[in-house]
């Protein structure tokens, strides 16, 4: 993942962020040492904004979209209250190996429930728990990003966050060209048009969109 600051500006914003669990260093020591593609990972200032999120909104059913090494699965069930869980999707048997290694010895460990298998087959599986969910996380495949959306918004209880990564893809969405490119365009566009939220795209690191499931009493933002 990567950032469209400037370095000095990016380290300056990792400086004013919340102290990084050692165990959580570890992990993305780990992650460059033994796996392809470690950029994957949120660093310190997304982990630290996701865990304040799931506190903010008092999170205990979490869905992340794409675990890979398990760093904002970590950062995620720190947010969540004691018998949350944070359900956590994948398809990669090495990434999440890695992850589970750190997880077993993490305190939050016990509250995260990874299904592997496509994303969306499990999205069909919550479902039919008519269970809420309070915050959402999607940083997976992105020319699934839409399925993805659309599968959640109506699950998530009024005033949960779906928070979605990569939006901005170093700058690519103002100029498209591959496949990923043009689906994150649209999914942008497909956010910012959804009357059923309220979301604001962030420029944190490689770009965050916002959003939060509207009430039938809310005002409107549209």
């Amino acid at each position: 993942m990567l950032t469209l600051l400037s370095p000095d500006l990016a380290a300056y914003v990792e400086d004013h962020a919340p102290a990084e669990a050692a165990l959580l260093t570890e992990l993305k020591e780990a992650t460059y040492d033994q796996l392809e593609d470690p950029q994957m990972q949120v660093g310190r200032v997304e982990g630290a904004l996701l865990r304040l999120l799931a506190m903010t909104v008092g999170a205990r059913r979490v869905v992340e979209i794409g675990t890979f090494s398990g760093y904002s699965t970590l950062s995620l069930a720190a947010g969540v209250s004691e018998g949350g869980r944070v359900i956590t999707c994948d398809i990669d048997p090495v990434a999440t190996d890695l992850a589970k290694t750190f997880w077993g010895r993490s305190a939050h460990g016990h509250k995260i429930d990874l299904r592997l298998g496509p994303a969306l087959d499990t999205l069909k599986t919550l479902a039919q728990d008519d269970e809420p969910i309070d915050l959402a996380f999607i940083d997976a495949d992105k020319t699934s990003y839409e399925a993805y959306w659309e599968a959640l918004v109506p699950m998530m209880r009024v005033g949960g966050l779906i928070v979605a990564d990569n939006t901005l893809w170093s700058g690519k969405v103002l100029h498209p060209t591959d496949p990923s490119d043009h689906a994150l365009v649209a999914f942008n566009a497909r956010v910012r048009a959804d009357a059923r939220v309220d979301a604001v795209l962030l420029s944190v690191r490689d770009g965050v969109m916002l959003a939060r499931k509207r009430g039938t009493d809310d005002p409107s933002g549209h």
